[in-house]
């Protein structure tokens, strides 16, 4: 991992709990599989820690861990580091995607609740006029009093952003090709096609995978489907939505949008988004940040624990599932 990124996850208390886990050097950090000084460390190797920054792990840099068993990453996706070779090699992998799941659940129920509130476009107006106003003209017919939230993707984040909501009276529906009707009334949500969610959510929140077949998910044609003054959220993945046809509907006032990610990131400093009333633009910060990154840390720990006494990983990776998730 980066330098940054260690010194980020671990405190005093986890480097301790890591060195009572493991044989290890835990000031000792590897970002680059052929520095020399890595050579011997990584000879030695058994599990790898691994966490943002982590390079490939090409079947060249796995030549210089012959005794290299399993990976266990300590932050959600492991696409940019676990290749292959990996698998072809046996490893087993962890992650703490499930931990870092929850930042993001907690960042897209709360834009869920502001944007149903019309929270936003009421502090805007508050801001300018800067006097008494009546309040049930500034909200309108906002509000979340049984109003549809549209859940694109079961994954974990989906999942649990379905479960936050169960306390609101809200009506939730789900778009995800490998869930039927049954499992989605068990999560509290209603199974439909993606764009009957578009046409009737009053939200939209997206959690689908990055994959060729989701790229621009939410184009032109389906974004055109959304109700006037729907809000659309992105926590998952720029290229998700076509950032053109979005932001045309947002110049134009019909939709409204909560962005924590976009295609490109970071967007060009002449891009409207930056400015429009009726969006919420965040630099990708609904994932672990702060103090929650010690929730992935422990997690990752917790997963590491489990190998050295011999017990399966709680949260493994697979390589058949990465096909169909982030």
């Amino acid at each position: 991992m980066d330098g940054p990124v260690h010194a980020a996850l671990f405190d005093a208390e986890s480097l301790a709990r890591l060195t009572a886990l493991a044989d290890t050097d835990p000031s000792f950090v590897v970002h680059d599989f052929a520095d020399p000084a890595a050579a011997g460390p990584l000879a030695g190797a058994e599990v790898l820690l691994t966490g943002w920054g982590c390079p490939p792990l090409t079947a060249e840099a796995l030549a210089r861990m012959p005794r290299l068993r399993t990976v266990i990453h300590a932050a959600g996706s492991v696409k940019h580091h676990v290749t292959g070779a990996c698998w072809e090699r046996g490893l087993t992998v962890a992650s703490a995607a499930a931990a870092n799941a929850v930042p993001v659940a907690e960042y897209t129920v709360a834009a869920v609740l502001f944007s149903g509130k019309r929270v936003l476009h009421a502090a805007r107006v508050y801001r300018e006029k800067r006097t008494w106003m009546n309040a049930l003209d500034v909200v309108g017919t906002g509000g979340n009093h049984r109003r549809t939230v549209g859940v694109v993707g079961a994954s974990r984040i989906g999942r649990r952003v379905i479960e936050l909501l169960r306390p609101h009276d809200l009506r939730v529906l789900l778009y995800d090709p490998y869930v039927g009707e049954a499992e989605a009334a068990e999560l509290g949500a209603v199974s439909v096609p993606l764009d009957t969610l578009a046409l009737t959510s009053d939200t939209v929140t997206i959690h689908a995978p990055e994959l060729p077949e989701t790229r621009h998910l939410f184009d032109r044609d389906r974004l055109a489907l959304l109700p006037d003054g729907a809000t659309l959220i992105n926590t998952a993945r720029g290229s998700l939505v076509d950032t053109e046809a979005l932001t045309a509907e947002l110049v134009a006032g019909r939709l409204n949008a909560v962005l924590d990610v976009t295609d490109p990131e970071v967007l060009p400093p002449d891009s409207p988004l930056y400015d429009l009333p009726n969006v919420l633009l965040t630099p990708h910060i609904a994932g672990s940040l702060g103090n929650e990154l010690g929730r992935m840390t422990h997690a990752a720990l917790d997963e590491l624990e489990r190998y050295a006494r011999g017990l399966p990983y709680a949260d493994p990776v697979r390589a058949d599932r990465l096909t169909r998730s982030a």
